[in-house]
């Protein structure tokens, strides 16, 4: 006995329902490119401004306060005989994270073993 059919495939049409989603998932996607492009341009056009050494340290001056803020960067470079007696102090001083091979860099203030002591913990794990 053979119980083998003719089998012919219909093509299913998805209903309205699904059809938004898609819809506003494109859009999403389209406004995030469109954001992306916007920032970039900014980026560009902001730092375009900055072509002579005058304007370009102007400009670093002026957003140094926003990005030491932000934790972007650091209130203070490493400098030649740096001594932290911890990451509390080297964080007080404004030099923290330290990268290996940098002033005051030692592995004791390197908990995870990485070569950077003293980084900023985020939570997660």
């Amino acid at each position: 006995m053979s119980f083998k059919k003719p089998f012919a495939a219909v093509p299913i049409q998805r209903g309205i329902h699904y059809r938004r989603k898609e819809a506003v998932h494109h859009a999403t996607r389209a406004a995030g490119i469109v954001g992306g492009a916007a920032l970039v341009g900014a980026v560009i056009g902001v730092g375009s401004l900055a072509i002579t050494p005058d304007r370009a340290s102007a400009a670093a001056q002026a957003i140094k306060p926003w990005a030491v803020s932000m934790g972007l960067q650091r209130a203070r470079a490493p400098q030649p005989g740096d001594y932290w007696s911890g990451c509390r102090s080297a964080k007080a001083a404004g030099t923290a994270p330290i990268y290996i091979g940098e002033p005051g860099y030692r592995a004791e203030m390197d908990g995870d073993g990485d070569g950077i002591a003293c980084e900023p913990y985020y939570g997660g794990r």
